[in-house]
Parts: C-alpha cells; sequence; structure tokens
C-alpha cells in the first residue's frame, strides 16, 4: 500500500517501507535532467524547480495523483513508485505527450542556456521497501534504461526535442501493444541496453517522432 508522502517536494530520508509494504509489482518512472553537471549552481536550481513544475502538470493533466506516489529525487534525477492501482495507460500515453506539452511551454519562456532536456524511462516490475530506497529488479531495470547511451544519443542528434522516452520490455509488451489511447508500437523501437555487466531490453520512442506525436498525442 502507498502512503502520500505530502505535498510538494518529499525529503529524501522518507524510506521506502513506509510506502511499499511488501514485494510487489508496481509502475516505476525515472526522469533525468540533461547536461545537469554543466550547469551553474543557480541554473541547477532553476531546473529543479521547472522540472518540478513539469511533473506536477503533466501528471494532473494524464489524471494522476502525484501525492500518491513513491518519489525519490536524486538532484538532477527522479525515481517515482505509482501506487497498485495506478493507470498504466494513462502512464505510458498520456504523461509523456502532457509532459512534452509542459516542458516546451516551460522551454518558450526561459532563455535557450537554461532549456530543460530529459530522458525518461517508465517499467513495471518488482519493487521492494528498502532501508534508503525501494530496491528490487524494478528500481535497477528502470534507472538503468533512463541512463542508456542510447537515450543520451537520442537527445544529442536531435536538437529540436527536449524529452527522450524509452519503455521497458514489459511496459511495451503490457501497455503499448494494446494500442489504447492511440499508443501505437510501430513508432517504437527494440534497442538492447547493457550496463554493469547486464542486458536490458527496451523500447525507444522514436527521435524522429518524439517532436511531433508527444506533443501532438
Amino acid at each position: 500500500m502507498l502512503t502520500a508522502p505530502g505535498s510538494g517536494i518529499p525529503e529524501e530520508s522518507t524510506v521506502a517501507s513506509q510506502v511499499i509494504s511488501s514485494l510487489t509489482f508496481r509502475f516505476l518512472v525515472a526522469i533525468d535532467i540533461e547536461g545537469f553537471s554543466q550547469r551553474s549552481a543557480a541554473q541547477q536550481a532553476r531546473s529543479q524547480e521547472d522540472l518540478e513544475c513539469v511533473m506536477a502538470d503533466a501528471a494532473a493533466s494524464a489524471g494522476l495523483d502525484r501525492q500518491l506516489w513513491y518519489r525519490q529525487p536524486r538532484g538532477d534525477d527522479e525515481l517515482a513508485v505509482l501506487p497498485a492501482d495506478a493507470n498504466g495507460v494513462s502512464l505510458v500515453a498520456d504523461y509523456p505527450r502532457s509532459f512534452a506539452s509542459a516542458l516546451a511551454e516551460i522551454n518558450h519562456s526561459t532563455s535557450r542556456d537554461s532549456r530543460l532536456r530529459v530522458r525518461m524511462a517508465i517499467h513495471h516490475g518488482t519493487v521492494y521497501p528498502g532501508r534508503l530506497g525501494p530496491v528490487g529488479k524494478g528500481p535497477i531495470t528502470v534507472s538503468r534504461l533512463v541512463d542508456a547511451q542510447v537515450l543520451r544519443q537520442a537527445l544529442r542528434q536531435r536538437t529540436d526535442i527536449d524529452i527522450a522516452l524509452i519503455v521497458s520490455a514489459a511496459v511495451y509488451s503490457e501497455i503499448v501493444q494494446s494500442q489504447f489511447n492511440e499508443l501505437d508500437p510501430s513508432v517504437f523501437r527494440r534497442t538492447s541496453v547493457k550496463a554493469k555487466g547486464n542486458s536490458f531490453i527496451g523500447y525507444l520512442y522514436h527521435a524522429a517522432d518524439t517532436a511531433r506525436e508527444l506533443k501532438e498525442g
């Protein structure tokens, strides 16, 4: 059972055992700010504030309640574990689209050197409460996917997009292939991610389609 972490950004000292009671399957989302370490301290602080606004707006637009998510902020990224009854279709289809729209609005109102660009990964897998945060294959998989070179490369190659999205094989099979909410399996490309001696299968949202389709839905 998940417990609301309270309003605003949750404290990092929050332990997973307070919001995840046992080994369970959950949807997980990892979001990472691209080029965070290259920014000044002031720009980093602004990026965090902008990202929080974008995540909140996107969740609300997609009909998802972030107050019920276990959220673990980690400086330039966030790991979130959703409640057991989370709407997976809304998360995979609507949340990235709303995120892209909110991100475009933020970037339109800021100077070019403070442009916010992110990598996003979505997974569905096992999670267990740990003293310092969620543990299990779920958090590991989503963290490896969001840090994948293929996702970083997508942002480097397409400077006109602000978000690169990848979903796990489980999410692709369970959600994307359902084709609900106008999900189109053909715009996801299968890729193998190798990290720390392990391989993870992910499906990259085509960079060529991201700017148009994530915004338009």
